[in-house]
């Protein structure tokens, strides 16, 4: 079946929507909101419910804001909390997102957004103002996402019953793009593949990495919001898909010391909203960089260091930001440069675009991509001029301590609080919230009592 047989097949208006949900025997739908870290919640919802909340919104707890991935609640946020009594908070569906599960009788599953005060800390409505803010600027934004994964014949239950020890890929060994392991695994292989055409999230490219088990998927870009989507819904279907087989994926920074971390690469452009030209791409500039793209790369290098929490968003996160291991330890930029921050990508006018290289597969694609977006625009709007572009090995250089990144999410946090452009892009309560959120994060990693504490200190100390 075509690709577009499959993604037409999606109601993506409030009317084709109500007409799908009538005329089907399904007494219920799916919808769900991501919370602060990327994680898809959401309930079975009545179809009578569901046509009244396409006129009217629907409430959903407010909590979903205010925990973190293991359900634990924030005790420094102001926005939700105990002494808000945690209310429902106003959410609009947003038919546009509507997909048909196959593995459940094409149910649809729709995404949502929070409304009212919520809305300023909502990870999904962050992205549309950056959106709406390149529109008032003649922008349109095309972007997309890559992601390396390790899979595992594991269970939720036997990572935890192993304590997360002696795992075992699907495969063993470093094999990258390879045909061998990607014949042996056809099966889970055509399964992604196909779930991804029938979920509307079509990919470019799905290969075995360098690493055990460990694939990379390069989702076929969209423009900025469906892309997010997209990268969002990639990750929770994965998976599932994963899981109903016996397996596990992860999306961790990195899981294994033994082993190169996951990458969540985010390539993006600018195109004029009106005509629809690419506006990155000027034969008679150096590196074809028109000058919107020369200020869109200087704006993301100037502002890494003060938004690096809002893309390297967990304690793990810093564990993958060393040296000689693919992920870049500095904000600096090159052209078709891996060791870089960002990676200037050239060719035809099209396929000019910036890769946003700091980026692992842990990120909350919405906020991920509102900050690599934003700050580009940031940079466009004040003509921030980026460094020499790098070349050769950037692991290899110095650069001035302003272009140094943050070495821990605290540090990353603090940052991003005392960031006037940030509290300009983004606004003063996502700024306050989102901080104390990562705040929270570190401070519960403190808690923790290691296997490196306990074989450095339990018996020499």
């Amino acid at each position: 079946m075509a690709a577009n047989a499959r993604t037409d097949q999606h109601p993506k208006t409030a009317a084709d929507l109500k007409r799908y949900v009538e005329q089907s025997d399904l007494p219920y739908a799916k919808v769900g909101v991501f919370d602060i870290d990327g994680v898809l919640r959401g309930k079975y919802m009545a179809k009578d419910k569901l046509l009244s909340s396409l006129e009217g919104g629907y409430g959903f707890c407010d909590v979903v804001l205010g925990w973190d991935s293991n359900d634990q609640l924030y005790d420094n946020t102001t926005m939700t909390g105990w002494h808000t009594a945690y209310p429902d908070a106003g959410v609009r569906l947003l038919p546009e997102t509507t997909r048909l599960l196959p593995f459940e009788n094409k149910m649809p599953l729709i995404l949502s957004e929070f409304t009212g005060k919520m809305e300023a800390i909502c990870p999904r409505s962050l992205l549309r103002r950056i959106v709406e803010r390149a529109s008032s600027m003649g922008f349109g934004i095309k972007s997309s996402a890559e992601f390396e994964f390790f899979v595992f014949e594991e269970t939720p239950q036997s990572v935890r019953d192993k304590g997360y020890r002696n795992l075992n890929s699907i495969t063993p060994g470093y094999f990258g793009y390879s045909m061998l392991r990607n014949s042996v695994h056809a099966d889970f292989y055509h399964e992604l593949m196909n779930l991804c055409l029938d979920m509307d999230i079509e990919l470019e490219g799905l290969h075995t990495e360098t690493g055990p088990g460990v694939l990379e998927a390069a989702i076929k870009y969209d423009d900025a919001m469906a892309s997010a989507d997209k990268a969002a819904l990639f990750k929770t279907m994965t998976k599932i898909l994963a899981q109903r087989k016996g397996w596990m994926a992860t999306f961790m920074a990195k899981w294994s010391n033994d082993w190169p971390g996951q990458s969540g690469h985010l390539h993006m452009s600018l195109v004029d909203e009106k005509t629809g030209k690419p506006v990155f791409y000027d034969e008679t500039k150096p590196l074809g960089m028109s000058d919107t793209m020369r200020w869109f790369v200087g704006g993301q290098q100037a502002l890494m260091p003060e938004l690096l929490s809002m893309i390297a968003c967990t304690v793990n996160s810093y564990t993958r930001l060393i040296p000689g291991y693919w992920a870049p330890t500095s904000a600096s930029w090159g052209y078709e440069n891996r060791t870089c921050a960002l990676r200037v990508i050239g060719g035809a006018p099209k396929s000019q675009r910036v890769e946003y290289r700091i980026a692992a597969a842990d990120i909350n694609p919405y906020i991920a991509f509102a900050a690599s977006i934003g700050s580009g625009l940031w940079g466009i709007e004040n003509k921030i001029e980026p460094t020499a572009p790098v070349e050769g090995n950037a692991y290899e250089k110095r650069f001035p301590a302003k272009m140094g990144l943050p070495s821990t999410l605290w540090e990353a946090a603090q940052k991003l609080k005392g960031s006037k452009a940030a509290r300009n892009l983004f606004g003063d309560e996502f700024v306050d919230h989102y901080a104390a959120t990562r705040e929270w994060e570190e401070r519960e990693a403190r808690k923790a009592i290691t296997d490196w504490q306990l074989a450095r200190y339990f018996e020499i100390i």
